[in-house]
């Protein structure tokens, strides 16, 4: 599906971005297109269509729409992915069962590598990934799978086992507990047969 694109001035309107205005968030952008002159998309995307985060949504709460604003640029001659997100996920609080809000607000940076040899290009702080271990080699075109991509890094944010900062456990009781009898020190009992031995 191809993009509808406007060109986007900055400020001192010599500097050209093309901003993407489709409604819906592409699944892959075309590197050989867009790698050169640079790529973004902003909009609103529903948590459910991504299809690994959905397994783990709660159906206990509404989930809301998420902001994204994505872009793909270059910096020192190495290719990044951008993006910012705002908004929250509701998971299942792994204490109480209750739905539990997830904040996934935040700034995200990808360095895209054509190869090792680009990694001493990049801070070391800098998240990066090499382009070959996420397009495959048969594809007849460079596509990057943006969805996924943003998704993996939904999901890395994501605990594993969401809890609310202030909760107890749920615990389902049913009947009585019967109080245990205090036992008598076993070592009491063969000191009484000591002398009668």
């Amino acid at each position: 599906m191809s993009n509808t694109l406007e060109n986007k001035p900055s400020a001192n309107n010599t500097d050209h971005k093309k901003a993407s205005v489709s409604s819906v968030m592409p699944e892959n952008v075309s590197l050989d297109k867009w790698a050169d002159s640079g790529f973004e998309w902003v909009g609103e995307v529903e948590p459910r269509s991504f299809e690994r985060l959905a397994a783990i949504l709660t159906t206990e709460h509404e989930q809301q729409i998420i902001q994204l604003n994505t872009q793909l640029y270059r910096h020192n001659n190495v290719l990044h992915l951008a993006f910012t997100l705002a908004g929250d996920i509701w998971l299942t609080c792994q204490r109480c069962l209750q739905p539990v809000a997830i904040d996934l607000s935040g700034d995200y940076d990808i360095a895209l590598l054509d190869d090792d040899s680009q990694i001493s290009l990049v801070d070391e702080e800098q998240d990066y990934l090499l382009l070959d271990e996420i397009i495959p080699e048969q594809s007849p075109e460079n596509l990057l799978p943006l969805k996924k991509l943003v998704e993996d890094e939904i999901l890395l944010k994501t605990p594993m086992a969401p809890k609310h900062d202030d909760c107890e456990m749920s615990v389902e009781q049913f009947g009585e507990i019967p109080e245990e009898e205090e036992n008598e020190n076993p070592f009491a009992a063969l000191a009484s047969l000591k002398g009668k031995l």
